[in-house]
């Protein structure tokens, strides 16, 4: 009788352990996933490298530009009157896409190419999942888009390349293969660039259509494609920002949306 109670007793604690064992399990995975997305937030929200307030200043003092912050995005259009063609531009990781305005000034306001450059989350474009949609509808008007991104921005640029009409990178390359996209794609890069070497574009070549435009601008650096001071490991620029923003405008003109 004593050994039949007993049997009975250990029968009934072990779901009981089981059940303690799962809760130790799923808390440790919920700790784990609280830690990692933790993580992610304060990461994405320090270091953010900001706009350079002079150049700034100057583009939202130019009476020839409209800049506007939409929420999703910052929308760049000629005072004069645009185009027709777009660009859809995603900055790079940890970069205030306001950083940017300065660097395409000259492709709004002289060849009449309207802009949209995009907020991503977390300040991120890997961990924004939104279409390339959700930034065109804000400029409604535009009848063609290009879309590009600088560094990282360019990457996720080439997963949304497919709902363009040409891809652009700045200092950047794709991960994904679009080797037989027969998309219009531009690549602008830098001799000075320590981040995206020239070796690492070059590398990457292959996953770009054949025809290709390749465009190394001499004496620009990684953060030469923005307006937000230097960036650590980067190399050392001798072409002023002014300059390469020139050299970007007269590549951006040769794209076939409505210019």
């Amino acid at each position: 009788m004593t050994e039949t109670t007993s049997d009975a007793g250990g029968a009934r604690s072990a779901p009981r352990r089981r059940r303690r064992v799962l809760r130790w399990i799923l808390g440790g995975l919920g700790a784990l996933v609280v830690l990692l997305v933790g993580g992610i937030l304060v990461y994405s929200q320090v270091g953010v490298m900001a706009a350079e307030a002079g150049p700034l200043a100057e583009v939202r003092a130019d009476p020839s530009l409209s800049a506007v912050d939409e929420g999703a995005g910052i929308v760049l259009t000629p005072a004069d009157g645009a185009t027709g063609g777009g660009l859809v531009f995603i900055p790079g990781a940890k970069v205030d896409p306001w950083a940017y305005a300065a660097v395409l000034r000259d492709a709004v306001v002289d060849d009449g190419l309207t802009v949209v450059i995009t907020r991503p989350w977390l300040n991120l474009a890997f961990f924004d999942p939104r279409p390339l949609s959700t930034f065109t509808d804000l400029a409604p008007g535009v009848d063609a888009w290009a879309v590009g991104g600088h560094s990282l921005g360019g990457v996720r640029a080439c997963q949304l390349a497919a709902d363009a009409d040409a891809l652009v990178l700045f200092a950047s390359y794709c991960a994904t293969d679009l080797s037989a996209s027969g998309l219009p794609v531009l690549s602008l890069s830098g001799s000075e660039d320590l981040l995206s070497t020239p070796e690492k574009i070059r590398d990457a070549a292959p996953l770009l259509p054949p025809d290709a435009t390749f465009v190394e601008i001499d004496g620009a650096s990684h953060a030469s494609f923005g307006a937000y001071g230097p960036q650590p490991g980067d190399g050392t620029p001798s072409l002023a920002r002014e300059d390469v923003a020139r050299v970007i405008a007269g590549e951006l003109r040769e794209l076939p949306v409505g210019n």
